[in-house]
């Protein structure tokens, strides 16, 4: 057996990790710290599933673009001049040059390598001298596309080809979010909050599944929310977390007027690594994305949708408290945790799953440690 296949299986002092949540170890420390594993997600996990990418409405104009990343794999959505959102592989087709930056708006996409020019329906319309080249075929030389779809306005993409469509595989996810924020279709872009985090991208991951550290770490959060009612319920590919409404308006998180948001909190957790928030108050949806840069660092990113992509002064203390004040807190320890998973006296802990599945139920974490293994194909019972 290699190297890479024991790592996937139960190893002597490995307790059993289990289907079933409440007799369940969680999954060994070496998950969360081995690159090795690191890698083999890359192809098992990241490389075959759906991906945040960004919002439609910050695509409004033709011919703009903007540019995301999924590890090594780069890829930019545009509009082309035909009205119709795509996504491609971010690569020139001549000699491997990337072909854009960040995000803007081009009357053509031009390599800087070479200058090789291609439209937004990714056809290669010049190819300086080629010309002269006997033979050439500027049909060979198309931009490779990535599947695109768009979710509640959100633009979702997957290198996969024949993976099956995002409604399919989050069957129930669009109507929970609409149950929530009916008018989700009217939010535009408005900001993003980027935070570098020293830790594994399964730890935040965790973190944010369970609402059992809720009251020790995050007391302007439970003085905000309705912990009696706060519930977690998983589905197939995703969970949702929500409450019922708040006590009161004016929590220590921030302060608010019942508006179109009249329950307390709506978050939802999207296989393999992106989370959605929803706050109480005005109509308001934020994105929440993991997304690893090393077997021991990961990339947030927060996208926040606001009507008419501005944030109400209301609105901005929401965004302010997140970004000061909730994000710091679990970053805290996200990064403790990480540091720990290297203890020698470490490798697993038990799920903490009461029979009411209540706020402080650890079953939706079983849920996703549960799809990590599968996905990497492991045996740790």
């Amino acid at each position: 057996m290699s190297t890479t296949s024991t790592l996937l299986v139960r190893q002597k002092g490995d307790a059993p990790f289990t289907k079933d949540p409440s007799v369940s170890y969680t999954i060994p420390a070496r998950f969360y710290t081995n690159p090795d594993i690191y890698e083999i997600e890359k192809d098992a996990i990241f490389y075959k599933s759906w991906h945040y990418a960004g919002h439609a409405s910050q695509l409004k104009e033709e011919r703009s673009y903007i540019t995301t990343s999924i590890h090594d794999q780069n890829i930019f959505i545009a509009k082309g001049s035909d009205g119709e959102l795509r996504a491609f592989h971010n690569v020139c087709a001549h000699r491997g040059h990337i072909l854009l930056e960040g995000s803007g708006r081009k009357s053509v996409i031009t390599c800087p390598y070479h200058a090789w020019a291609f439209d937004f329906s990714g056809k290669l319309v010049n190819a300086r001298n080629s010309e002269n080249v006997a033979g050439f075929n500027k049909d060979e030389f198309s931009l490779k596309e990535v599947k695109l779809e768009v979710f509640c306005g959100m633009l979702m993409v997957n290198l996969d080809l024949n993976a099956k469509p995002f409604a399919e595989q989050f069957k129930g996810l669009e109507e929970e979010i609409r149950q929530y924020m009916p008018s989700v279709d009217s939010l535009e872009y408005a900001q993003r909050d980027t935070f570098d985090v020293a830790s594994n991208w399964k730890v935040l991951v965790d973190n944010f599944l369970e609402c059992y550290h809720c009251s020790p770490a995050h007391k302007d959060f439970v003085d905000l929310v309705d912990m009696n009612s706060y519930r977690t319920i998983t589905h197939k590919r995703y969970s949702s977390q929500c409450a019922a409404a708040p006590l009161k308006t004016n929590s220590k998180a921030y302060s608010f007027e019942p508006g179109d948001v009249d329950f307390g909190y709506a978050g939802f957790f999207v296989w393999p690594n992106f989370t959605i928030w929803i706050y109480p108050g005005e109509a308001n949806l934020s994105v929440l994305q993991m997304n690893p840069s090393s077997p021991t660092r990961t990339i947030e990113y927060q996208d926040w949708f606001t009507p008419g992509g501005k944030l109400s002064p209301q609105l901005k203390e929401a965004a302010d408290y997140q970004k000061d004040v909730l994000q710091p807190e679990d970053i805290g320890l996200c990064e403790s945790v990480q540091q720990g998973l290297n203890s020698k006296a470490y490798n697993q802990g038990r799920f903490i799953v009461d029979k009411g599945l209540t706020e402080l139920s650890e079953h939706a974490v079983h849920h996703f440690q549960y799809m990590v293994v599968e996905a990497l194909g492991a045996n740790l019972e």
